[in-house]
Protein backbone atom coordinates (compact mmCIF):
# COMPACT_ATOMS: atom_id res chain seq x y z
CA UNK A 1 0.00 0.00 0.00
CA UNK A 2 2.75 2.48 0.79
CA UNK A 3 4.49 1.93 -1.97
CA UNK A 4 1.56 2.68 -4.11
CA UNK A 5 0.91 5.87 -2.35
CA UNK A 6 4.29 6.64 -3.26
CA UNK A 7 3.70 5.99 -7.29
CA UNK A 8 0.59 7.87 -6.84
CA UNK A 9 2.52 11.07 -5.16
CA UNK A 10 4.98 10.59 -8.06
CA UNK A 11 2.34 10.79 -10.73
CA UNK A 12 0.21 13.47 -9.30
CA UNK A 13 3.89 15.70 -8.81
CA UNK A 14 4.66 15.02 -12.87
CA UNK A 15 1.40 15.58 -13.75
CA UNK A 16 1.86 19.10 -11.62
CA UNK A 17 4.74 19.72 -13.00
CA UNK A 18 3.91 19.09 -16.82
CA UNK A 19 0.39 21.05 -16.25
CA UNK A 20 2.19 24.39 -15.14
CA UNK A 21 5.42 23.79 -17.34
CA UNK A 22 5.63 27.18 -19.57
CA UNK A 23 6.82 25.62 -23.27
CA UNK A 24 10.06 26.37 -24.40
CA UNK A 25 11.73 26.46 -27.27
CA UNK A 26 14.58 23.90 -29.02
CA UNK A 27 17.13 26.46 -28.09
CA UNK A 28 16.27 27.40 -24.47
CA UNK A 29 15.98 25.57 -21.18
CA UNK A 30 13.86 26.31 -18.21
CA UNK A 31 15.98 28.60 -17.03
CA UNK A 32 16.95 30.73 -20.15
CA UNK A 33 14.62 33.31 -22.24
CA UNK A 34 16.02 33.51 -25.45
CA UNK A 35 16.80 35.69 -27.43
CA UNK A 36 19.88 35.77 -25.41
CA UNK A 37 22.23 38.04 -25.14
CA UNK A 38 24.43 39.55 -26.59
CA UNK A 39 21.69 41.39 -29.12
CA UNK A 40 21.69 42.25 -32.60
CA UNK A 41 19.04 44.36 -33.82
CA UNK A 42 16.42 41.46 -34.62
CA UNK A 43 17.23 39.53 -31.55
CA UNK A 44 16.14 43.15 -29.34
CA UNK A 45 13.44 44.22 -31.29
CA UNK A 46 12.56 40.23 -30.38
CA UNK A 47 12.65 40.92 -27.01
CA UNK A 48 11.34 43.77 -26.98
CA UNK A 49 8.00 42.68 -28.68
CA UNK A 50 7.78 39.47 -26.25
CA UNK A 51 8.01 41.83 -22.87
CA UNK A 52 5.51 44.05 -24.55
CA UNK A 53 3.02 40.54 -25.20
CA UNK A 54 4.18 39.43 -21.58
CA UNK A 55 2.89 43.06 -19.90
CA UNK A 56 -0.12 43.03 -22.59
CA UNK A 57 -0.98 39.49 -20.94
CA UNK A 58 -1.23 41.43 -17.16
CA UNK A 59 -0.09 38.04 -15.40
CA UNK A 60 1.95 39.08 -12.79
CA UNK A 61 3.58 35.36 -12.44
CA UNK A 62 3.83 34.96 -16.03
CA UNK A 63 5.38 38.36 -16.60
CA UNK A 64 7.84 37.99 -13.65
CA UNK A 65 9.89 34.80 -15.37
CA UNK A 66 11.18 36.81 -17.68
CA UNK A 67 13.21 38.07 -14.54
CA UNK A 68 16.25 36.81 -13.05
CA UNK A 69 14.98 35.74 -9.34
CA UNK A 70 16.95 38.52 -7.65
CA UNK A 71 15.81 41.30 -10.41
CA UNK A 72 16.46 44.56 -9.57
CA UNK A 73 13.96 47.29 -10.74
CA UNK A 74 12.87 51.60 -10.13
CA UNK A 75 9.60 51.91 -11.34
CA UNK A 76 8.37 55.46 -10.16
CA UNK A 77 9.37 55.69 -6.63
CA UNK A 78 9.13 51.65 -6.30
CA UNK A 79 11.94 49.42 -5.87
CA UNK A 80 10.79 45.88 -6.11
CA UNK A 81 14.29 43.62 -5.79
CA UNK A 82 13.20 39.51 -6.72
CA UNK A 83 10.48 38.06 -8.14
CA UNK A 84 8.07 38.05 -5.01
CA UNK A 85 7.87 41.84 -4.71
CA UNK A 86 7.96 42.08 -8.30
CA UNK A 87 4.79 39.66 -8.58
CA UNK A 88 3.33 41.80 -5.95
CA UNK A 89 4.20 45.01 -7.52
CA UNK A 90 1.94 43.88 -10.92
CA UNK A 91 -0.79 42.74 -8.75
CA UNK A 92 -1.11 46.19 -7.45
CA UNK A 93 -0.15 48.02 -10.61
CA UNK A 94 -2.52 45.83 -12.98
CA UNK A 95 -5.33 46.37 -10.08
CA UNK A 96 -5.19 50.19 -10.30
CA UNK A 97 -4.64 50.30 -13.97
CA UNK A 98 -7.41 49.13 -15.66
CA UNK A 99 -7.87 47.96 -19.14
CA UNK A 100 -4.38 48.25 -19.72
CA UNK A 101 -3.03 48.23 -23.46
CA UNK A 102 1.27 48.73 -23.80
CA UNK A 103 3.31 49.14 -27.02
CA UNK A 104 7.00 49.20 -26.37
CA UNK A 105 9.78 49.88 -29.03
CA UNK A 106 13.13 49.71 -29.28
CA UNK A 107 15.45 52.99 -28.67
CA UNK A 108 18.92 51.51 -28.47
CA UNK A 109 20.89 48.59 -27.46
CA UNK A 110 24.83 46.75 -26.91
CA UNK A 111 25.69 44.06 -25.38
CA UNK A 112 23.35 42.88 -22.68
CA UNK A 113 21.89 45.95 -22.30
CA UNK A 114 18.76 47.06 -24.06
CA UNK A 115 16.75 50.90 -23.66
CA UNK A 116 12.98 51.13 -24.74
CA UNK A 117 10.52 53.76 -24.83
CA UNK A 118 6.94 52.98 -24.24
CA UNK A 119 3.20 54.03 -23.85
CA UNK A 120 0.39 52.53 -22.45
CA UNK A 121 -3.13 53.44 -21.85
CA UNK A 122 -5.51 52.30 -18.83
CA UNK A 123 -8.33 54.03 -16.59
CA UNK A 124 -8.79 53.95 -12.84
CA UNK A 125 -11.97 52.82 -11.60
CA UNK A 126 -13.60 56.07 -11.70
CA UNK A 127 -13.63 55.57 -15.64
CA UNK A 128 -10.86 58.68 -16.15
CA UNK A 129 -8.50 57.62 -18.74
CA UNK A 130 -4.30 58.03 -19.07
CA UNK A 131 -1.81 57.70 -21.00
CA UNK A 132 1.21 56.73 -19.39
CA UNK A 133 4.46 57.17 -21.70
CA UNK A 134 8.24 56.36 -20.57
CA UNK A 135 11.64 54.91 -20.95
CA UNK A 136 13.44 51.77 -19.66
CA UNK A 137 16.61 50.89 -19.68
CA UNK A 138 17.44 47.01 -19.40
CA UNK A 139 20.04 44.77 -18.51
CA UNK A 140 19.63 40.85 -19.14
CA UNK A 141 22.03 37.76 -17.41
CA UNK A 142 23.49 35.50 -19.67
CA UNK A 143 20.77 33.29 -19.74
CA UNK A 144 18.08 36.32 -21.01
CA UNK A 145 16.73 36.58 -17.98
CA UNK A 146 16.43 40.96 -17.25
CA UNK A 147 18.23 41.46 -14.12
CA UNK A 148 18.17 45.29 -13.87
CA UNK A 149 15.22 47.25 -14.71
CA UNK A 150 15.26 51.09 -14.56
CA UNK A 151 12.06 52.79 -15.58
CA UNK A 152 11.03 56.60 -15.57
CA UNK A 153 7.10 57.29 -16.14
CA UNK A 154 4.89 60.56 -16.80
CA UNK A 155 0.73 59.77 -16.64
CA UNK A 156 -1.26 62.18 -18.87
CA UNK A 157 -4.61 62.19 -18.34
CA UNK A 158 -6.71 61.86 -22.09
CA UNK A 159 -10.27 62.12 -22.97
CA UNK A 160 -11.73 59.03 -23.85
CA UNK A 161 -11.85 60.65 -27.21
CA UNK A 162 -8.53 60.41 -27.51
CA UNK A 163 -7.24 57.14 -26.90
CA UNK A 164 -5.08 55.34 -29.65
CA UNK A 165 -5.05 51.74 -28.26
CA UNK A 166 -8.30 49.66 -28.82
CA UNK A 167 -7.52 46.34 -29.96
CA UNK A 168 -9.46 43.91 -27.33
CA UNK A 169 -7.75 43.14 -24.22
CA UNK A 170 -4.05 40.78 -24.55
CA UNK A 171 -1.68 41.00 -27.51
CA UNK A 172 -1.47 43.82 -29.41
CA UNK A 173 -2.16 42.29 -33.22
CA UNK A 174 0.70 42.60 -35.86
CA UNK A 175 -1.25 44.97 -37.85
CA UNK A 176 -1.59 47.52 -34.91
CA UNK A 177 0.63 50.61 -35.63
CA UNK A 178 3.21 51.00 -33.43
CA UNK A 179 4.34 54.52 -30.91
CA UNK A 180 6.19 55.93 -34.22
CA UNK A 181 3.38 54.96 -36.77
CA UNK A 182 1.12 56.70 -34.34
CA UNK A 183 2.76 59.84 -33.40
CA UNK A 184 4.07 58.61 -29.91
Amino acid sequence: MREESVKLKSMETKLTDQQTQIPESKTSTPATRPPLPPFTRETAIRKVRLAEDGWNSRDPEKVALAYSIDSRWRNRAEFPHGRPEIIQFLKRKWAKELDYRLIKELWAYDGNRIAVRFAYEWHDDSGHWYRSYGNENWEFNDDGLMALRFASINDLPIPDSDRKYHWPLGRRPDDHPGLSDLGL
